[in-house]
């Protein structure tokens, strides 16, 4: 694919609307879902995300998430210049970040700056399409409670896939299913705020002057708390960055009780994607509910 010019050259066309000589086409990046590759053409330098995937507006939701994030944090967020599908490949094309060194307050821009984002609201948990998260689609249907919201476009829809594709058991569905009315009065009573929704060490980049750059949203309006534990979930991020956001937006107490049930989405997300060895997480959380 990478040998193709031709493919790179129809892209830069469509989105920019001019065609541009590419000087050099590299593969950076071949995850499990995406294929990153770095553009450089006599024009500028491009970042240009490829895959595969059945699902033809999985880059445009992610523009649309994107632009959200633009609108509502003074964090860097890449431009978007287009994105569509060329044969049986979806494309993204998006600025070139050129990654430097963190500079010595990238954790409390950080901290703050979700603290901004997560400080837009509107009247109900939800968004205004449904989108993704990885290639997993994500509903984001309107919902005036997130206890609601959390368990009818997140954890029932995730968890009932699972039962689907023989990762969990019908007793194990079936015990899940007993936390939903726990869930009822467990989580703060908060207005809906803008998530990043997959905010994670690995979708945070620095920029040309060292600060922080958010990429790959998953983004719709839910408990800001989501994104605080899904932070957490792979090992944390700095202190700095949780003292800051807590100067700006201090969280309801009980956070570190509610952190593993808020974890339980992106758990699914991976159990879904990667297999059980995410299992276990899930059902210790389950069983702590349950008790």
């Amino acid at each position: 694919m990478f040998d193709n010019t031709s493919f790179f050259e129809e892209a830069l066309f469509l989105s920019l609307g001019q065609s541009i000589p590419i000087l050099q086409a590299k593969l950076i990046a071949a995850g499990n879902i995406n294929q990153g590759v770095f553009l450089e053409t006599k024009e500028g330098r491009y970042f240009f995300k490829v895959n595969f995937e059945h699902n033809e507006d999985i880059f445009e939701k992610e523009a649309d998430g994107l632009k959200s994030l633009q609108k509502n944090t003074p964090l860097e967020i890449p431009e978007v210049y287009g994105y569509g599908r060329i044969g049986d490949q979806n494309y993204l094309l998006m600025d070139w970040i050129q990654a430097e060194k963190p500079s010595m307050s990238y954790w409390k821009e950080l901290g703050l700056g979700l603290a901004q984002l997560h400080m837009a609201t509107q009247s109900k948990f939800g968004y205004h399409t449904d989108n993704y998260i990885a290639s997993l689609v994500q509903p984001n249907g309107h919902h005036d409670s997130w206890s609601e919201f959390y368990r009818e476009k997140r954890l029932e829809p995730l968890m009932g896939k699972a039962y689907y594709e023989g990762l969990v058991d019908l007793d194990f569905y079936k015990k899940f299913q007993k936390i939903y009315p726990i869930l009822e009065d467990f989580f703060p009573n908060e207005k809906p705020s803008l998530l990043h929704g997959d905010l994670w060490s690995g979708n945070i980049m620095q920029g040309q002057n060292g600060g922080p750059v958010l990429v790959d949203p998953a983004v719709y309006y839910g408990s800001r708390e989501m994104d605080l534990a899904f932070s957490k979930l792979f090992g944390g991020f700095d202190d700095e960055f949780y003292h800051a956001y807590h100067t700006l937006f201090p969280l309801e107490p009980g956070f570190d009780e509610r952190e593993p049930v808020y974890n339980l989405y992106p758990l699914l997300v991976h159990l879904l994607l990667f297999g059980k060895s995410y299992l276990s997480g899930i059902q210790k959380t389950v069983e702590r509910l349950l008790r």
